[in-house]
């Protein structure tokens, strides 16, 4: 995979490292030429420019990409990239770190931004999933802010253990995609019986968190009958009786 990083500081380079180990191509673009002295990158190519310019971008053959990844320390650097990877060069992904929290709502995909990465709240939620047992705490917005990946821990006196994955009628727009128990991750089946401490991970729409965070409330032990449904149950013409309705 052909990787274009803009900005080769310390984000920038730990990406490259990480990837370089990976034995993917990659091309950074940094307009400072006494980053690659420094850099320790073996294996990757530079350009020296600034990737704001056409001109720069073309001598990248950015068309060539399959990602390119903004990651300077200014938020308009990184807006302007991405849309330009997008709209000009048309690439099929791209990834931008957002460094002011408050900039946030403008990585979309009206500045050809596919996923933005916030960092201040990345440290946020996982601060939030070491202290929030209980709560539903989101970990990584997907799709220019449709979806997200989010992360409840089960605490040890929910009316939710014991309970089978199958037993809890989740809402339609949420699915759970992985459980972790002690340490050890496991993909879910209809069969798995849930037990305090679990880690339970969900793909869901953002329009559906609320749900999914007012089911695994303790409010709703009162109404414990009610999502003891079978995930996904649909009419027998619509989904086949073996279709459990999970991944693997």
């Amino acid at each position: 995979m052909k990787v274009v990083i803009v900005g080769a500081g310390s984000v920038g380079s730990s990406i490259a490292r990480e990837l370089l180990a990976h034995k993917h191509d990659i091309l950074l673009i940094d307009l400072k030429p006494e980053v690659i002295g420094r850099s320790g990158l073996r294996g990757a190519h530079w350009l020296v420019g600034d990737a704001c310019e056409l001109s720069t971008l073309q001598g990248a053959k950015v068309e060539e990409a399959d990602v390119v990844v903004s990651a300077t320390g200014d938020d308009k650097v990184n807006l302007v990239v991405s849309l330009l990877a997008k709209t000009e060069f048309g690439v099929g992904r791209t990834v931008g770190r957002v460094n002011n929290p408050k900039n946030d709502w403008m990585f979309n995909d009206s500045w050809g931004v596919d996923v933005a990465v916030n960092t201040p709240q990345l440290m946020t939620a996982l601060v939030e999933e070491a202290v929030e047992i209980g709560d539903l705490v989101r970990l990584l917005t997907l799709q220019t802010g449709v979806s997200s990946l989010v992360e409840f821990t089960v605490p040890h006196d929910s009316y939710v253990i014991g309970l089978t994955v199958g037993d809890i009628r989740w809402p339609e727009d949420s699915t759970l995609v992985a459980i972790l128990r002690d340490h050890a991750p496991i993909t879910p089946s209809r069969d798995d019986v849930i037990d305090g401490g679990d880690e339970l991970f969900f793909v869901t729409t953002i329009a559906a968190e609320d749900e999914l965070r007012a089911l695994l409330s303790p409010e709703s032990a009162g109404a414990e009958d009610d999502t003891r449904e079978p995930v996904g149950v649909q009419p027998a013409e619509v989904q086949a009786p073996e279709d459990d309705g999970f991944d693997g």
